[in-house]
C-alpha cells in the first residue's frame, strides 16, 4: 500500500477518535450512609474489607462475622486497625473516596488539623498500609496518635457451619508488644487431619511509639464488642463473631505536624502463614517506603488503565464503567501458596491432603465471602479479562484449576468447582453431582485466552485437561447417550431434569472449541472426535429443548424421555449467549435467529427483568408457560449473560443491550449501594432487597469479578467487533454499531503481543472500520455489521474497490474484506449500501 494512502488512514483514524479515549476519573467519592457501605482494598496477596465510615464491623457469612478485617490469604491477621488523635477516636469518616489500587477516607479532626486516612496494599507484599495524614490549618502542631489492633488469625477454612467448623479449627491468637504488636496462632487445631502451624502478624510504623499496651479488648470505638447471632439478623450490627479468640494491643505515638504542612503516619499490617520471621520480612518490606510504593502500585494501575480505552459518545458512563470494570478485575487477582488440596465434600469431612499446590494465581470471584478460585465465576470472567488486556492472571487462574482438579480427581478430567485459599475444595470432586457446565467450559476459556494472546506454550501447556474434560463430560456425564450430559449446572433449584439446558450448550460449545484447539496441535483424531459430537448435538438441539408455547427453550429435560422441563430461570438465555467457534470462524449464538429473538424478547418483559437486569428465574405472567413463582433476585451475572444475548443477536439498542450493560454499570457509579466503581454480586431486586439496608453478616458480595462481562466484553467484542485468533496470526475486526451510535472508537486493546485501535462509524448509508494494529499479523480482516436486508454497492479496503464476502449472522449482514502478509499498521473498509 503507497505511504501516502497508510498516512491517510492513520489520519482518518486520529480524526474519528478525536485527541482519543476518554479516560474515567480516576476516583470516585460518596458522603453518603458510609456507615451503611463496605468497602475492598485489594492486592494480590492481601486485601481489606470494612466500612466506608472507617470502622470494622462483623462481617460475611462463610464465616459470620469474620470475612472482613485484613486478611492475607490463606489467613485472616486483623478483625480491624481504630486511631484516635489527642484521645478521641477518629470517625466515623464524612467522605469516601475509591482511587485506582488504593482507598481515602476524611475524618474529622481535631482544631487546628484535617485528617485523612489512605489505604492500600502494596504490590508484592502480604501487606496492608494505613497512612493516617494530619494537615496542619494553622501553626506547628503535636498530636497524640493511638493505634488500637485487634488480632483473629483464622484460616480461610474451615467455615461457620462446616464439619469440623471455624469455631473447632481455631486456636487463641497472643499478643505481645516491643516497638510493634506481635500476634501469634500456633500449635495443632484439635481436629483429625489438621496440621500443625505457626501464624503471625504484625502491627507498627517506622515511628517509636511512646507507649505499647496489650489485652482482650483494644478495639477502638468498638470496644467491648457486640457478638453476632449465630444466625438471625438481630442485632443487625456487631462487632465480632462467636468464632473469635483475637487478642489485643495498642500503640501510642507522638508526631509533631509543621505548620501549614502534612505528616503521614504510615501504620503497616503484615502477616504471615510461615512463622514470625517471614511476618517480619514482609512487615520490614512494607515499611521501607510506603509512599513510593503507593506511587508505585498507582502507576501500574494508571497503565491498566491506558489498555482497552472506550469512546462511546451515546453511552459514556458505560466507558466510564468499563474503566471502573479493570480496576475491578485488578483488584480480583489473589496469589496463594502451598494450598494443601483436600475434598472436603461440601464441608462434612476433612481428610488427610491429597497433595500441594506450590502457587496458585487466580481472579477471585468476590469479596468478602467468595475471595477464593472458582471455576465458573472464572470461566465467565475470563471473557471480560482478556478484553482488558489482563492475559497472564486468567492464564495462572486456568492452571490453578487444572492443577487443583489433578489432585483431586486425577486423570478424569473434572474441574473442580470451588477451591479456598487453604486447598480445602469444597465442591467439584469425581463424586460430585456437578458443577457439568464448568467441566465443558474449561477447553472454551482455553481457546479464549490462546485465541487472544497468541500464547502456544499455554495452549500446549493445558490441552491435555481440555480433552480430558470433553472425554468426561461425553463419555461419563450421558447416561442416556442423547448427547446431553446430565449433572448440576449453574442453576441448583428444585424440580429441574437430570440433563441441564446451560450444561448442553455450554458442551456444545467446548465441543467445538476443543476441536479448534486439536487442529492447531495437528490432533485429527480429537478434532474429528470432537467435531463429529458438537454437529450432532447442534443439529438435535432446537428439537429436543426449543418450547415454541412459551417461546423459550427448555430450562431441563426430565428423563425418562428428555421431557421438557420449563422454570424460567436466567439459563434460559444460554444459547444466545454462546458464541460457536467453526472452521475458524465466530458464529455469534447456538439457537436460530427468529427463536433467539423471540426468547430475548420475552426476556425484556416484566415477569423476566427488572429496573437492574435480569431476574434470576421469571414469574408467569408473559408467557403460555407453565405456573411457577419466580425468583425475582438479580445477579450481574445474569444481566450480563443477558446483555451478550442480546448483542449476538444484533439487538443493541436502549431497551436491548444497552438496557443491560447499563444495568451493571449503574451498580458501580455513578452513586452504587455500595462502594463506588465496585461491580457487585447481586442488584437491588425485589427479592433481595438492597444491601445497604442489610447486616454486614447477611449481604451479596460487595464486589463480584463476574459482572464485567457486562460490560467489557458486549463494547470490545461486540460493538467494536474485535475478534482475535492471533494462535494463527490470524484478526478480524467487524463492529455494530449500536442504533444510538454514529461513532464509537477502543484504543490500545491487547491482542498478541501489541495493540490494536479501532474505530466505527456510520453517516446514512455508509459505513467504515478503521484499524490500526500494532501487532504482526499474517492476516487482517475489516468488516462491518450492517441490517440483515441492505444492499451492498461497493467495498472499499484502503481505498481500492474490492469484491467484500457477505456473511448472513444472527447479528446482521457482515461485510468483511482481507489484507494478508505481515497485516500491520493502519488499514480502512468503507461499505456504501443502501
Amino acid at each position: 500500500m503507497p505511504r501516502r494512502k497508510l498516512t491517510a488512514v492513520a489520519a482518518s483514524l486520529a480524526v474519528l477518535a478525536g485527541a482519543g479515549a476518554a479516560q474515567a476519573a480516576s476516583t470516585l467519592s460518596t458522603t453518603d450512609r458510609l456507615a451503611d457501605r463496605r468497602y475492598v482494598a485489594a492486592g494480590e496477596r492481601a486485601y481489606v474489607v470494612g466500612s466506608e465510615a472507617g470502622r470494622f464491623p462483623a462481617t460475611g457469612w462463610h464465616i459470620r462475622g469474620e470475612m472482613g478485617g485484613i486478611w492475607s490469604p490463606p489467613i485472616k491477621l486483623l478483625d480491624g486497625v481504630w486511631f484516635a488523635l489527642d484521645g478521641k477516636w477518629t470517625g466515623p469518616a464524612t467522605r469516601f473516596t475509591s482511587g485506582w489500587g488504593y482507598i481515602a477516607m476524611d475524618l474529622p479532626a481535631p482544631a487546628g488539623l484535617e485528617a485523612r486516612r489512605v489505604e492500600f496494599v502494596p504490590d508484592g507484599r502480604r501487606a496492608a498500609l494505613i497512612g493516617l495524614r494530619l494537615r496542619s490549618t494553622g501553626g506547628e502542631r503535636r498530636v497524640s496518635v493511638t493505634v488500637d489492633a485487634h488480632s483473629e488469625l483464622l484460616s480461610a477454612y474451615p467455615w461457620g457451619s462446616t464439619t469440623p467448623t471455624a469455631g473447632d479449627f481455631n486456636l487463641p491468637d497472643s499478643a505481645s508488644a516491643d516497638g510493634h504488636l506481635l500476634f501469634r496462632d500456633q500449635g495443632r487445631p484439635p481436629v483429625a487431619n489438621a496440621e500443625s502451624h505457626d501464624w503471625a502478624a504484625l502491627v507498627g510504623a517506622r515511628e517509636r511509639p511512646a507507649q505499647t499496651a496489650t489485652g482482650p479488648g483494644f478495639r477502638g470505638p468498638q470496644d467491648p464488642p457486640v457478638t453476632c447471632p449465630v444466625d438471625g439478623t438481630e442485632p443487625a450490627h456487631c462487632d465480632d463473631s462467636v468464632f473469635g479468640k483475637g487478642a489485643g494491643g495498642e500503640l501510642t505515638y507522638t508526631l509533631t505536624v509543621p505548620a501549614g504542612a502534612t505528616k503521614t503516619l504510615w501504620v503497616a499490617v503484615a502477616g504471615s502463614d510461615q512463622g514470625v520471621a517471614a511476618a517480619r520480612a514482609e512487615y520490614d518490606a512494607a515499611l521501607r517506603d510506603p509512599e513510593a510504593a503507593l506511587t508505585a502500585k498507582v502507576a501500574r494501575r494508571k497503565q491498566l488503565a491506558a489498555r482497552t480505552r472506550m469512546e462511546l459518545p451515546g453511552d459514556r458512563l458505560l466507558a466510564e464503567g468499563i474503566e471502573w470494570s479493570k480496576q475491578n478485575l485488578a483488584d480480583s487477582v489473589q496469589l496463594a501458596q502451598d494450598l494443601r488440596a483436600r475434598h472436603v465434600a461440601e464441608g462434612k469431612q476433612y481428610p488427610p491432603a491429597a497433595g500441594t499446590v506450590p502457587s496458585a494465581r487466580f481472579i477471585a470471584a468476590g469479596f468478602p465471602d467468595y475471595p477464593w478460585l472458582f471455576a465458573t465465576d472464572g470461566e465467565y470472567t475470563a471473557f471480560a479479562a482478556v478484553a482488558a488486556g489482563l492475559f497472564e492472571p486468567i492464564e495462572d487462574h486456568l492452571r490453578a484449576l487444572r492443577d487443583v482438579s489433578v489432585l483431586i480427581n486425577g486423570d478424569s478430567g473434572k474441574i473442580v468447582h470451588e477451591v479456598a485459599t487453604d486447598g480445602s475444595v469444597y465442591f467439584g470432586a469425581n463424586s460430585d453431582a456437578g458443577n457439568t457446565d464448568e467441566t465443558a467450559k474449561f477447553p472454551s476459556a482455553l481457546a479464549l485466552v490462546w485465541r487472544w494472546s497468541g500464547d502456544d506454550a499455554f495452549r500446549d501447556e493445558l490441552y491435555g485437561q481440555a480433552v480430558r474434560a470433553m472425554h468426561y463430560v461425553v463419555d461419563q456425564l450421558d447416561a442416556d447417550g442423547d448427547g446431553w450430559p446430565e449433572g448440576l449446572g449453574n442453576v441448583e433449584r428444585t424440580g429441574m431434569g437430570e440433563e441441564k439446558l446451560d450444561n448442553s450448550v455450554y458442551t456444545i460449545r467446548g465441543l467445538y472449541d476443543l476441536a479448534d484447539l486439536a487442529r492447531s496441535k495437528d490432533d485429527g483424531a480429537t478434532a474429528a472426535w470432537a467435531e463429529a459430537h458438537a454437529r450432532g448435538a447442534e443439529a438435535a438441539f432446537e428439537g429436543a429443548w426449543w418450547m415454541p408455547e412459551v417461546p423459550q427453550h427448555a430450562d431441563s429435560l426430565d428423563d425418562p424421555g428428555d421431557v421438557k422441563v420449563q422454570q424460567r430461570h436466567w439459563i434460559g438465555v444460554t444459547p444466545m449467549e454462546v458464541e460457536l467457534s467453526k472452521a475458524g470462524q465466530a458464529v455469534p449464538g447456538l439457537t436460530t435467529r427468529e427463536h433467539g429473538a423471540a426468547a430475548l424478547a420475552l426476556r425484556e418483559t416484566d415477569c423476566y427483568s427488572g429496573d437492574f437486569g435480569l431476574f434470576h428465574t421469571g414469574s408467569p405472567g408473559c408467557d403460555g408457560g407453565p405456573p411457577g413463582t419466580g425468583e425475582q433476585q438479580i445477579f450481574t451475572l445474569n444481566s450480563a449473560v443477558m446483555a451478550v444475548g442480546e448483542g449476538n443477536y444484533g439487538r443493541l439498542g436502549a431497551g436491548q443491550q444497552r438496557r443491560y450493560t447499563a444495568a451493571n454499570r449503574r451498580l458501580a457509579l455513578p452513586v452504587p449501594d455500595e462502594q463506588p466503581g465496585a461491580m457487585p454480586e447481586i442488584a437491588p431486586s425485589p427479592a433481595y432487597g438492597r444491601s445497604i439496608d442489610k447486616p454486614f453478616y447477611d449481604r451479596a458480595m460487595v464486589l463480584q469479578a463476574w459482572g464485567n462481562y457486562g460490560t467489557l466484553w458486549p463494547v470490545v467484542h461486540q460493538q467494536l467487533g474485535v475478534r482475535p485468533d492471533l494462535g494463527r496470526g490470524r484478526l478480524e475486526v467487524t463492529p455494530q454499531l449500536p442504533p444510538y451510535e454514529r461513532r464509537i472508537a477502543g484504543r490500545d486493546i491487547r491482542v498478541g503481543g501489541g495493540a490494536i485501535d479501532v474505530v466505527a462509524a456510520r453517516a446514512k448509508h455508509t459505513y467504515r472500520t478503521l484499524v490500526h494494529a500494532g501487532v504482526r499479523l499474517r492476516k487482517l480482516t475489516l468488516g462491518a455489521t450492517l441490517p440483515r436486508d441492505t444492499h451492498v454497492e461497493r467495498v472499499l479496503l484502503d481505498g481500492r474497490t474490492v469484491a467484500g464476502h457477505l456473511r448472513e449472522t444472527n447479528r446482521g449482514l457482515e461485510v468483511l474484506a482481507s489484507v494478508s502478509g505481515g497485516a500491520g499498521g493502519s488499514h480502512s473498509l468503507v461499505v456504501e449500501a443502501r
